[in-house]
């Protein structure tokens, strides 16, 4: 149990910092990251659908080609904003998906189309989301410039969110939240999460005063629902399966998607925010 603990805390600061240092380093490291988040994440999510799912053999190759690209032409879509076709390539990789289901003579095409599908709507285009967060541009006929407080602050309240809905569940937790899906989550544990994100989006405010103290509270909230529910869709998806964890990646962790789970749901739910408040 005690070693147990010491791997997670050690899997955790390493996995902080690298996040942190990559979205910190620039452009081209944010880039990376998340890039190679998403290839890993679309392979573990394939080879779930593929183990657990009867009749249905995805194309883990097609569908982690696809999120890449998707990905690509997000992240080259703005620092290039004025090249017509940067989304080309994708739409062909969608063709392809559909086609080669004609000749693969599987037993399920049908779902096997959906899972493909899902594995671009779920995945890719959440972290391809990402690169709106980061980039932004005052005039809309200029470059985007690379601007790293969305995307930090959405990771720093994700996790700020996860270990205040864990200290304070396992402290007074008492009222169960989702008891269908994940028995151990509490209404006193998410809203004490809540507490702890909107105290850390006034920290942000104080040094990061491109929103106001009660728009960053707003966005901290919005992370917090949106977030809980992507950690329950998650869920929803292992207790489908059977199992406990995505994968084994991370070591006392899990998998990737076990870790990006509440930021799937968030970054769209955080954009479409920020529009609102913005705009």
């Amino acid at each position: 149990m005690k070693s147990n603990l010491i791997q997670r805390i050690l899997t955790g600061i390493v996995f902080v910092a690298a996040m942190v240092g990559c979205i910190l380093g620039g452009a081209i490291s944010f880039g990376i990251l998340f890039l190679l988040i998403t290839l890993f994440a679309i392979h573990e999510f394939c080879k779930l659908v593929n183990k657990y799912e009867q009749n249905v053999q995805v194309n883990t190759g097609l569908c982690m080609l696809g999120g890449a690209v998707m990905f690509l032409c997000f992240f080259l879509n703005e620092i290039t904003p004025f090249v017509n076709g940067i989304f080309i390539p994708y739409l062909i990789i969608l063709i392809g998906i559909m086609v080669s289901e004609l000749y693969a003579k599987k037993n399920n095409p049908i779902n096997n189309w959906a899972y493909s599908f899902l594995s671009q709507v779920y995945i890719a285009l959440p972290f391809s989301l990402m690169n709106v967060l980061a980039f932004h541009s005052e005039d809309p006929t200029s470059v985007s410039v690379y601007y790293y407080i969305f995307p930090l602050a959405l990771c720093l309240l994700v996790w700020t969110n996860d270990i205040g809905a864990y200290v304070v569940g396992c402290t007074i937790g008492k009222h169960r939240l989702f008891p269908r899906i994940s028995p151990k989550k509490s209404w006193e544990g998410s809203i004490g999460g809540a507490v702890f994100c909107v105290v850390v989006s006034t920290i942000i405010a104080h040094f990061y005063p491109v929103l106001s103290t009660i728009e960053w509270a707003g966005f901290a909230l919005v992370v917090v629902i949106f977030g809980t529910w992507g950690d329950l869709t998650e869920s929803l998806m292992k207790r489908h399966w059977g199992i406990k964890d995505s994968g084994n990646i991370l070591p006392g962790h899990g998998g990737i998607l076990d870790r990006f789970d509440s930021t799937l749901l968030a970054v769209p739910a955080t954009l479409l925010y920020l529009f609102a408040v913005t705009f």
